[in-house]
């Protein structure tokens, strides 16, 4: 692709950043530089801020079925470029244009089940509080929001936040990660396409200090994050000091579980995509498998082979399975923590470092499957998230000590077990400290008609995203108590008590 220099999206128009500092734009398949990303200023993220709060005062009052007629453009424009879009991702973030290409797919689900806006932001009515007065609960935006995206899913994360936030009639500054940006650059163009009012979604490109605007403006209501539990627990207290709403995904370190009975096909198809999809740059790979005694060599013999079979290799190869993960420092830092298992006395049975690649990929930042046995819960590479393809294997004795392991664990987003007893199933749901559950699947991603996030260190905002969650978060609810009475000239003449005295019933029910 020919360089591109990244520009901001601030009422509805494209600008450079001219007094913005530059940073290189790789492409972590070859290493090369593709282009430029702005670190944007304060200023700039504030003149976003400002765009998003004018163009609210009209937004949040246009009907509901008119907000969302713009989601069901944004579907039919996504659907048209989707090619165009997965392109963008396997490029910067380096993700397989397979994957990349279920990615947006993915949002394309999201930004249907956002169309149900109409329907989920409906409100209640309580009819006969007392004599002749009703009560009333609405559900109304609070303004401009703002979100920060990370590197691993430039539009999942936009699909969680900006849909659900707009439809139900706030307005957004979105930031995507200075490392996979181009994927937002795309959906500028897509939404000035399907005549989105200006400032309704602001796009600026920068690194943590343009976030840092937002959390004491007035103007921003609340701030939403995916990120490492560190970082969303610095946001979460900066929010909290400023009275502002906070939806904020942390870290995870995944169980895998494999009990005796587990069909071993399905396991290990399924063992392939939660470790090695997106390289294991996902909140949701597994990194840990637990096996129980009686099937933990085979379990370890297969899971071997399967990993051999792993071809990695450039992003947009359709013959490859895993591409490079996102930096050169993410690879130092993944390479020096199979040094740590090593050191604490894993046993590194295949080892990822050095994968073999094509020619053209040799500058970029491949690690290829890595598996340890005989690791302990102690160990740094059971405990610290790793962010890439590297998977622990534990034994274990039973379902219950999996389950002390995962109770202990601070984090806790999801956990799949692999079992065809019906009780081990229900235990595990019952019992495992997580926020996602699976049964027989490797990833324990909700479908985005229901709420996906962890408990624990993994969600350390108020609510999860997605689902009535998301509406909830982007809502404020607004109590109505209503008395009818007939015109005045009546009162008199039906013996009806007059209008401004209240019986002494409805004095107690409307006191406080």
């Amino acid at each position: 692709m020919e360089f591109v220099r990244l520009r901001n999206y601030i009422d509805g128009e494209w600008a450079d950043d001219t007094g913005a500092e530059y940073i290189p734009l790789y492409n972590p398949s070859t290493g090369e530089v593709i282009g430029e990303v702005p670190l944007s200023s304060a200023g700039t993220s504030r003149a976003a801020v400002n765009s998003a709060s004018r163009a609210y005062e009209s937004w949040w009052r246009m009907p509901v079925a008119q907000r969302v007629s713009y989601l069901f453009k944004l579907r039919r424009a996504m659907e048209e470029k989707l090619e165009d879009l997965a392109f963008a991702i396997a490029i910067d973030q380096a993700k397989h244009i397979g994957e990349a290409r279920g990615e947006v797919l993915r949002v394309i689900q999201i930004v249907e089940a956002a169309c149900s806006i109409p329907t989920l932001i409906q409100g209640e009515t309580l009819e006969g509080v007392a004599g002749n007065i009703n009560a009333r609960i609405i559900r109304q935006p609070l303004g401009v929001f703002a979100g920060v995206a990370p590197f691993n899913f430039p539009a999942l994360v936009f699909g969680w936040f900006v849909p659900f936030a707009i439809g139900v009639g706030n307005t957004f500054v979105f930031k995507p990660s200075p490392q996979s940006p181009l994927f937002m650059q795309k959906m500028g163009d897509v939404l000035t396409q399907i005549g989105l009012p200006k400032g309704v979604v602001n796009i600026i490109n920068g690194d943590h200090r343009a976030p840092e605007v937002w959390f004491d403006h007035p103007k921003i209501a609340g701030i939403c994050s995916v990120g490492s539990s560190p970082t969303a627990k610095k946001i979460a207290e900066a929010c909290g000091r400023n009275g502002k709403r906070a939806m904020l995904l942390g870290g995870a370190k995944n169980y895998l579980v494999v009990l005796e009975d587990a069909q071993m096909d399905i396991f290990v198809d399924n063992y392939l995509n939660s470790c090695y999809g997106s390289a294991g740059q996902r909140c949701l790979a597994g990194s840990i498998v637990a096996v129980v005694p009686e099937i933990y060599d085979e379990t370890v013999a297969r899971i071997v082979e399967a990993s051999k079979g792993v071809v990695v290799g450039d992003a947009l190869d359709p013959k490859v399975y895993m591409g490079p993960v996102i930096s050169a420092e993410a690879k130092k830092r993944i390479e020096r923590l199979i040094e740590v298992g090593v050191g604490e006395g894993a046993r590194l049975v295949l080892d990822g470092r050095n994968p073999k690649v094509p020619e053209k990929n040799k500058n970029g930042y491949f690690v290829g499957p890595t598996v340890f046995t005989e690791v302990t819960p102690d160990m740094t590479i059971a405990k610290e998230e790793i962010f890439g393809p590297v998977v622990s294997v534990i034994r274990t004795k039973d379902l219950d000590e999996v389950l002390q392991l995962i109770r202990k664990q601070r984090v806790g987003n999801g956990a799949c077990i692999f079992t065809q007893n019906l009780y081990y199933t229900e235990k595990f749901i019952s019992e495992a400290d997580v926020g996602m559950v699976g049964v027989n699947v490797g990833i324990s991603a909700p479908h985005p008609y229901l709420p996906f996030g962890g408990i624990k260190d993994s969600l350390v905002g108020t609510n999860k995203v997605q689902g009535k969650d998301g509406i909830d978060f982007f809502t404020q609810s607004k109590i109505a108590t209503v008395r009818v009475a007939p015109p005045t000239g009546r009162h008199l003449a039906e013996g009806l008590r007059p209008a401004g005295k209240p019986s002494r019933e409805v004095r107690s029910c409307v006191a406080g």
